[in-house]
């Protein structure tokens, strides 16, 4: 019989499903649910010892001798520093320990609760890797236990080994009711001679997120393997691969009133680093890692192994396998995509972020670079295509506004002789602008500052703000609206230093200036674009985008308040010129407003539930 405690239910799953069964037991009462679990299972091999600095000793020589992982548990106070001389010993020789020790909850610590200790820190050498697991009270701890007890087990498997650490809270539960342990995801580290898996059945998709550019050998190896399996890549603009089984699918992905039938995947293998979000144009069953770093990434919260070596190896690997596909499936995705995109013609959108990506997107030369501010910018421009030829970039990985500005002019320094084109939103400018007084910036630089005098995304209908204030509650300081509140501001600065100023407050005024701003022709100064653009426009245009298949989704059965409106918008008037004070959109807004409202109220309720359920439930709502 085992505890209730499912943090406890997890260390134990994944001993068992790592093969690790020899467990060193310290006696004491905070590792009573640990200790209690194990010690009538018959798969482990368990070993009684008063002392924990000899039963750490012990455990070193047994792993020494054995070439087997061996586990240690010991109770709170001071018993894990007995720990501390056989560990620092099993880190230089890299022996596979694994210390188990127990601890009260997290706010004991420093409280004067008696036989509490501080375990967040720990000594550099006596541990490859240390993780916390707290008690499980609902689904979000469960997925983090989950993922750190893995994480600690897998480290065994890195670096050559050594010592791992894992702090285990407890209530000192008596229930010991639990016949079975239930099911808990193990996932395994692939090494480049290791035995591979066998691909599942169903449909297979790549997705890349955040990339260096790839080399044609790479593509070539990717395509191979797409070819083969029938796999489809799905990237964004960041992704930097423009192999021929490339889709960008964002636009679709984030429809609020569509779920396209192909989103999801039997496999998803997940290449690159953090994204802009455009991961979730594709859910999977089942996600693959591959990475050299063989860190534990789990942002779908189904990863079972991280293929611990170069993609051109795994596909390398991969080559020689094939299954049958369905052979219209990467043709069926870009015909749906392409109808979301079709719909976009019967709208006029307002000067603003959405209208630039869609008017710019096609004009950046060939073979220049681009880079793109976080959230609005990136996310915009990702809507649209852009030359196959253009390597994109973004800061995803702090994912912060600051540094867009520099990165951007970092580059521009190593190819002089490829224009730089950035797009940034006023905020992320005026962070950042200070770089545009280094004496190295070159006439290749040419940024566009998208200047709405705030913080847009804090005002986005469904942003969490919109739920707690108004705009002028969020103007307050949520958005940081009114500062630099001189309307020459950005044209004196930029003058000064060198730059070549435009300035468009209208689309008339904006169009006219973009073929020059987006030349291929050398200039003898850098280009600084000013678009005054109003937050309310950037509101109404990116709803437009994300509500193109508002009538247009046959499988969504709407309830009556969304019939009513429908009705009131009447057929012809998805045609009319689009303004914020259109009354047919007017009413879309709000629906969409009650809509998000309702979902993220309730959403607040019902956190307890497992993930499935409750995305089940706003599927429901929506």
């Amino acid at each position: 019989m085992y505890t209730i405690e499912r943090n406890v239910q997890i260390v134990i799953y994944l001993l068992k499903a790592n093969g690790i069964k020899k467990v060193f037991a310290c006696p004491g009462t905070t590792n009573l649910t640990f200790v209690a679990s194990i010690q009538n299972d018959p798969f482990f091999e368990i070993y009684s010892c008063v002392d924990e600095r000899s039963a750490a000793y012990m455990a070193c020589g047994m792993a020494a001798e054995s070439g087997e992982a061996v586990c240690l548990s010991c109770t709170g106070a001071t018993a894990s520093r007995n720990f501390v001389p056989a560990l620092t010993e099993a880190y230089y020789r890299k022996l596979p320990i694994i210390a188990i020790t127990s601890t009260q909850v997290r706010s004991h610590v420093g409280n004067l609760f008696p036989q509490t200790i501080d375990r967040s820190v720990i000594q550099n050498d006596i541990s490859v890797c240390s993780v916390h697991l707290p008690i499980v009270k609902d689904s979000d701890d469960e997925y983090f236990c989950e993922v750190q007890a893995n994480k600690a087990l897998c480290t065994l498997q890195k670096n050559g080994g050594g010592p791992v650490h894992i702090n285990l809270e407890t209530l000192y539960s008596s229930d010991f009711s639990v016949q079975e342990l239930p099911p808990t995801r193990c996932v395994r580290i692939v090494k480049a001679y290791d035995e591979f898996p066998s691909l599942p059945d169903g449909n297979i998709y790549i997705f890349i997120g955040n990339h260096v550019p790839f080399s044609q050998e790479q593509v070539s190896l990717i395509e191979g393997f797409c070819e083969n399996t029938g796999a489809v890549v799905f990237t964004d603009h960041t992704s930097n691969y423009h192999g021929k089984y490339r889709i960008n699918n964002t636009l679709l992905s984030e429809q609020k009133d569509f779920r396209s039938k192909y989103k999801r995947a039997n496999l998803l293998i997940y290449l690159g680093e953090m994204n802009a979000y455009s991961q979730w144009q594709v859910e999977s069953d089942i996600t693959w890692r591959v990475n050299e770093d063989g860190e534990i990434r789990d942002p779908y919260r189904n990863l079972t192994h991280v293929f611990m070596m170069s993609e051109k190896f795994f596909f390398e690997k991969y080559a020689i396998v094939k299954k049958s596909y369905d052979k219209k499936l990467l043709e069926e995705i870009r015909k749906e995509r392409d109808s979301v995109y079709s719909l976009i013609s019967n709208y006029k959108l307002p000067l603003s972020m959405p209208y630039i990506a869609m008017k710019c997107a096609g004009m950046i030369p060939k073979n220049s670079i681009s880079h793109f501010a976080i959230l609005n910018a990136v996310r915009n421009f990702n809507f649209f295509e852009i030359d196959k030829s253009i390597d994109c970039f973004c800061n995803t990985g702090g994912f912060g506004i600051d540094g867009g500005i520099s990165s951007l002019i970092g580059s521009s320094l190593v190819t002089p002789e490829k224009i730089h084109f950035g797009v940034f939103g006023d905020l992320a400018f005026f962070y950042d602008m200070n770089c545009l007084g280094n004496r190295h910036v070159k006439s290749n630089l040419r940024i566009m500052v998208v200047n709405n005098a705030s913080g847009t995304e804090m005002k986005l209908k469904g942003h969490p703000c919109t739920f707690v204030l108004d705009d002028n509650g969020i103007d307050k300081f949520l958005s940081a609206s009114g500062h630099y509140a001189s309307s020459s501001v950005i044209k004196d600065y930029a003058e000064d230093l060198g730059f070549e100023y435009f300035h468009a407050d209208s689309k008339d005024s904006f169009d006219n200036i973009c073929p020059r701003f987006f030349s291929d022709d050398k200039s003898d100064k850098p280009y600084l674009f000013e678009v005054i653009t109003k937050d309310k426009d950037e509101e109404f245009a990116l709803n437009i985008l994300r509500t193109l298949c508002f009538e247009q989704n046959k499988k969504m059965q709407p309830d009556t308040l969304t019939t009513s409106v429908a009705k009131k918008l009447g057929e012809k008037a998805e045609r009319k010129e689009c303004t914020p004070c259109n009354e047919e959109e007017k009413l879309r807004m709000e629906l969409d407003a009650i809509r998000h409202s309702f979902s993220f109220r309730l959403g607040r309720k019902i956190t307890w539930l497992p993930r499935k359920i409750r995305n089940l439930i706003r599927k429901v709502i929506r």
